[in-house]
């Protein structure tokens, strides 16, 4: 089994899906939603596919930082 992702303690699901909403990029868009599923205990599978991407790439999103990049 993977090991588990690390999540910033400095956003959670709700304040992501906001984030979410306000964004005018669907690709950050969809990043964003995918580690709000994460926050709120989706599988790492489960947030690729809201994302639009397959696992492998997605694992690589957990150390990125949220905001300006996503």
């Amino acid at each position: 089994m993977s090991a588990a992702v690390r999540l910033r303690e400095d956003y959670d699901a709700q304040r992501l899906r906001a984030l979410a909403k306000a964004s005018r990029d669907a690709n950050q868009t969809r990043r964003l939603l995918a580690l709000a599923a994460i926050y709120d205990g989706a599988s790492r599978t489960a947030a690729a596919q809201i994302g639009g991407v397959a696992r492998q790439p997605f694992d690589k999103l957990r150390s990125a930082q949220v905001g300006g990049g996503l």
